[in-house]
């Protein structure tokens, strides 16, 4: 009995002692150490990190307008960038699902955003908003195309949002497609034979059989909508007067431009439980409304 015991502890230390080696060394230190790092005054360079206990958290919430400012341009832009990115991630699902010719090709076009690098990405649109628009405004005279994209706070930040949603939602979609491929063809028969209409047999039938994969995306929509920064930085950097600095930016401007690193880790847990907590509430949300066939 003991040599049994023996042999499956071999074979988890074995199979599963890497792994856990691997996620304890690249995650669970790093997390402690900042957290440790977050109630001192460290600067990143010195030996030295002077323990000031919650100074900096007190420090955040009440001398740091900045971090609160782009606190709430991350929830305004969250709140936006995932519901934009699941809707249209959805409806081009529910077309590509259909009987097309250049399904397979469209699949591809919207899904290839997601495979760019969001520094890329960032400069490609910023080369966009700036030349690409206005030489487009010119030819036509539309107003739409003139605007200054980059140039004014509300602008921009719709800039940012128009870009995030056209590199996820094809990452979505391909998860959407997965799921209505999934549904029942004989529930969607008998629904049509009851006498539904294409859009109750949508709300009533192929909605809530694909809850599963709604759960999914909103938990990646809200991860990445939260954690935005490569984009950020290429496209805006911020500006115009920090007006569309995201939390993530923020964090490593305090860090690393700086050099507060205690200040920027005091930030940084404070993003993480925020998240964490936001996570948590929308899975448990949309688990209830999972149904099983």
């Amino acid at each position: 009995m003991n040599s049994k015991k023996s042999s499956q502890l071999q074979q988890q230390l074995i199979f599963v002692g890497p792994s856990a080696l691997c996620f304890l060394v690249i995650v669970v230190v790093p997390f402690l150490l900042g957290l440790y790092y977050s109630f001192t005054d460290w600067n990143g360079v010195s030996r030295h990190a002077g323990w000031v206990g919650f100074r900096n958290y007190i420090h955040i919430f009440t001398e740091d307008p900045a971090f609160l400012n782009s606190f709430w341009f991350t929830v305004k832009f969250t709140v936006l960038g995932v519901i934009l990115t699941n809707v249209l991630g959805f409806i081009l699902a529910y077309v590509l699902t259909r009987s097309l010719l250049t399904r397979n090709a469209l699949r591809t076009v919207f899904f290839v955003p997601h495979v760019i690098g969001g520094l890329l990405l960032g400069f490609i649109w910023q080369f966009i908003f700036v030349k690409g628009f206005s030489s487009v405004g010119a030819a036509t005279g539309l107003s739409f195309f003139k605007l200054p994209w980059l140039g004014t706070e509300a602008t921009a930040f719709w800039a940012v949002v128009i870009v995030f949603v056209w590199q996820n939602a094809g990452y979505l979609m391909v998860i959407y497609i997965s799921s209505l491929n999934n549904v029942p063809k004989s529930l969607i028969e008998a629904a049509q034979i009851d006498g539904a209409s294409r859009g109750q047999v949508l709300r009533k039938v192929t909605v809530p059989l694909v809850m599963p994969a709604v759960t999914v995306c909103l938990f990646l929509a809200i991860s990445w909508s939260f954690k935005l920064f490569d984009l950020n930085l290429s496209l805006t950097k911020g500006g115009p007067f920090k007006s569309t600095e995201s939390v993530a930016l923020n964090i490593y401007n305090e860090a690393f431009n700086i050099s507060r690193f205690g200040m920027g880790s005091a930030k940084a847990i404070i993003f993480f439980i925020v998240v964490a907590l936001i996570s948590i509430l929308q899975v448990r949300a949309t688990k209830r409304k999972e149904v099983e066939v």
